[in-house]
């Protein structure tokens, strides 16, 4: 954690960033830890037609391949809502992570949903009973012809749905990068204190076609020596976790991130570094580095990222 007094106080590899008094702004890309969306299951929107004959297609075909699979896969007809049901179509092609669309018969409300999805991107599973249902414009989009029977169905769609959820978990993961950098070091000495305060600058951005997920909060863990500010009001935090950790809450200003926007956010982050009573070494400069782990928390999951650190402190700011 960040912390350290000349040394770190984790033994990791610092290399990755040094900010100086009056240094220009290093942006630096956090690393993602491979974890982060493990408990994330992809919503399906499965677009098909409601006669009896597609029941077994739709229960046993469809819905359980993508329970196997650890994916969520609902009709509009499953579902509870207010707005008219072509609204609701048209919202939850949005939201979903991907459609399944059953194209046998040719259905006219299965075209033209499965035509708003491909306008806005979506990736789709097409399958069908017959290859001539499956129109000369769509020919060129991945599709199934299964045999009629739910084991057939079964063994086609299990591949296209488990690489359409791979798919999902890559994107995710790569929702939200993050930067940070420094800014306004400077060090306050009297003659009883030391104290040192920056500015983290915390940057993200949205690199996907997609609105982020909706960011409920962001987590800044710290070692318990420093306080943490946002906008001149102390940060709350938390202690329940690792022994001398607190994770300092910043309440983010924007809740989701435009396609390929960015988002920022300003930490003040402050530390007693010496003073007359405690026997350390009274300095001219200090130097603070270790390992920083920030947390975005989203509505889909909490992403992780951790940057390698070192700020030079100074009572001269040039």
């Amino acid at each position: 954690m960040l912390g350290g007094v000349g040394i770190s106080l984790t033994q990791s590899i610092l290399s990755s960033l040094t900010v100086r008094v009056g240094s220009l702004t290093t942006w630096l890309q956090g690393a993602i830890s491979g974890s982060q969306m493990s408990n994330y299951k992809p919503f399906a929107f499965v677009l098909m037609p409601f006669q009896s004959e597609f029941r077994d297609v739709y229960l046993y075909g469809i819905k359980q391949t993508c329970d196997d699979l650890g994916v969520v896969a609902e009709r509009v007809d499953e579902q509870h809502f207010s707005e008219t049901i072509l609204e609701r179509v048209y919202r939850q092609i949005e939201n979903s992570d991907f459609v399944i669309a059953e194209m046998t018969g040719m259905n006219p409300n299965v075209f033209y949903e499965v035509g708003y999805a491909h306008a806005k991107n979506k990736q789709c599973a097409l399958i069908t009973q017959n290859a001539s249902d499956i129109p000369f414009d769509l020919k060129h989009h991945p599709h199934v012809v299964y045999d009629g029977t739910i084991e057939d169905l079964k063994a086609q769609l299990h591949p296209r749905v488990d690489w359409l959820k791979t798919e999902t978990q890559k994107k995710k993961s790569e929702t939200i990068s993050l930067a940070v950098s420094t800014e306004n070091e400077l060090l306050e000495k009297g003659e009883y204190f030391h104290e040192g305060t920056f500015d983290l600058i915390i940057k993200m951005r949205n690199p996907t076609d997609q609105k982020s997920p909706e960011i409920e909060a962001i987590h800044v863990l710290t070692t318990s020596e420093w306080t943490a500010s946002d906008g001149g009001t102390a940060c709350e935090f938390d202690l329940s976790g690792k022994p001398r950790l607190k994770k300092n809450l910043v309440v983010p200003k924007l809740k989701r991130i435009a396609p390929k926007a960015f988002a920022q956010e300003r930490v003040r982050l402050k530390k007693q570094f010496w003073s007359k009573w405690d026997g350390v070494e009274e300095k001219d400069s200090y130097t603070a580095k270790g390992k920083l782990p920030i947390e975005i928390v989203t509505s889909e999951g909490t992403l992780n990222y951790d940057f390698s650190m070192e700020v030079e402190l100074d009572e001269i700011p040039f």
